[in-house]
């Protein structure tokens, strides 16, 4: 007859379990307050792990922790509903000796989750709800898609350097950066003694129009998204600012989330990587490029519109002119950019537009 394990026996004790996260398994590590329970390997489904620890720990209170990456954060929210307490955590912060990094295996990362978890080293990182992680998808998916045709254009302008065609001084920048019809044109029409280079022009061409087709599109379904009553009147907010226009304003909307959950300036600054690296020993402070870490597409759209920005603001032109003479314009740039992130932090908390200043 099968022994009865009280419901009741493991109140207020408290277990710690770090998962390795794989696409096709988990290797999971629990660790009581004194002891360490066991490393185990499991398929990558939630309710596996919760029946687990509810049927061997019951009235445990559990808490679990997995490092962000490509499982997203469903795992977490429903971790969450069947009642074990999960984070999710950047790669980054997980303190890591230099043994583990010359001997790393799954269960040596498993079990360091679990170590500095129960250690509570660990800031979690914000998990957004799955309607704003759905609409972040859609932004970040128009971003590639610009990549995609930028890159394209690139290989173009790079094919015809390598077969020695010059582009005519009529096309400007601006044009072959754009594509206007009339360029597009005279690739078509391009007379080219290979039939395999006129071929496989033909085919960027093709690439590139179908690329251009689903930009469009995507800027489509931004421009619904952004009038949606989640969005509009933040939206509305946010364009009133010189420079932001319609894909860096539901961008900033759907990366940042709930603008409240950032206690200062400087935490969002961090959390777009609008900061500089730094380091410092004895007197000395040495302050190079920005950090890495961050919001790489987010704060590419803040530096772009930052340079319409001190065309169409008086006072950031002033400012851009000041820090020009102390430095070179792409670091100058990066303090425009700060200051344009920080006005579009002060009209969503004042939930005012912007008013453009005039410089006396």
């Amino acid at each position: 007859m099968p022994t009865k394990i009280n419901e009741n026996l493991f109140n207020d004790q408290s277990f710690y379990v770090g998962i390795d996260y794989h696409k096709k398994s988990w290797k999971v590590t629990i660790l009581g307050e004194q002891y360490e329970h066991k490393t185990m390997s499991q398929d990558p489904k939630p309710k596996i792990l919760a029946n687990y620890l509810q049927r061997n720990f019951p009235g445990g209170n559990f808490q679990a922790v997995y490092e962000a990456g490509f499982s997203g954060f469903e795992s977490c929210r429903e971790l969450n509903e069947l009642g074990i307490n999960c984070i999710v955590i950047h790669p980054a912060d997980v303190p890591t000796s230099q043994q583990e990094k010359l001997q790393k295996t799954d269960k040596a990362d498993s079990r360091k989750l679990a170590r500095s978890l129960r250690s509570n080293e660990f800031e979690a990182i914000h998990v957004p709800e799955r309607k704003l992680e759905a609409d972040r998808a859609l932004a970040r998916q128009r971003f590639r898609f610009m990549k995609d045709v930028v890159r394209t254009k690139n290989r173009v302008r790079s094919l015809l350097f390598q077969f020695g065609i010059e582009i005519p001084e009529r096309f400007t920048v601006a044009q072959t950066r754009y594509w206007s019809k009339v360029y597009i044109n005279w690739l078509k029409e391009l007379s080219l003694q290979e039939g395999s280079l006129r071929q496989t022009l033909d085919n960027y061409l093709r690439i590139g129009e179908l690329q251009r087709k689903e930009l469009l599109e995507a800027n489509r379904q931004i421009r619904i998204l952004s009038q949606t009553d989640t969005y509009r009147n933040n939206f509305n907010l946010l364009v009133s600012i010189p420079g932001i226009g319609l894909t860096t304003a539901i961008s900033y909307l759907v990366q940042i989330g709930d603008i409240h959950r950032f206690k200062t300036f400087d935490d969002m600054c961090n959390y777009i990587g609008l900061v500089p690296s730094m380091h410092g020993s004895g007197e000395k402070m040495q302050t190079g490029k920005m950090i890495k870490r961050g919001r790489k597409e987010l704060k590419i759209m803040l530096i772009e519109a930052s340079w319409d920005a001190v065309r169409l603001d008086p006072a950031l032109m002033l400012k851009f002119n000041e820090l020009q003479k102390r430095m070179n314009k792409n670091k100058a740039i990066i303090r425009i950019a700060r200051s344009l992130l920080n006005r579009m932090r002060l009209v969503l908390k004042s939930q005012q537009p912007y008013v453009i200043g005039v410089v006396k």
